[in-house]
């Protein structure tokens, strides 16, 4: 779920940062989804290992949001 511990998961989401652009979503399916309340990408599973595809997700993401657990999040 949102502002998941990357050190607990592999993967997180700066809920702040996200600007529901919906990339994620469109290249990784399986792992986010946009919350129809707030508008913002969530992980489906909070447990979300990272993959080659998940990477890539966090690599086109145009706000940098997706926190993976072994690179440390974007500066503001």
């Amino acid at each position: 779920m949102p502002g998941a511990d990357p050190l607990t998961s592999g993967v997180s989401i700066d809920s702040y940062r996200c600007n529901g652009c919906a990339t994620c979503c469109e290249l990784c399916p399986d792992v986010f989804l946009l919350n129809p309340l707030t508008g913002k990408a969530e992980l489906i599973n909070p447990d979300q290992a990272v993959t080659e595809a998940v990477r890539q997700a966090a690599a086109f993401c145009p706000e940098k949001c997706i926190v993976l657990a072994d690179e440390s999040p974007a500066d503001p």
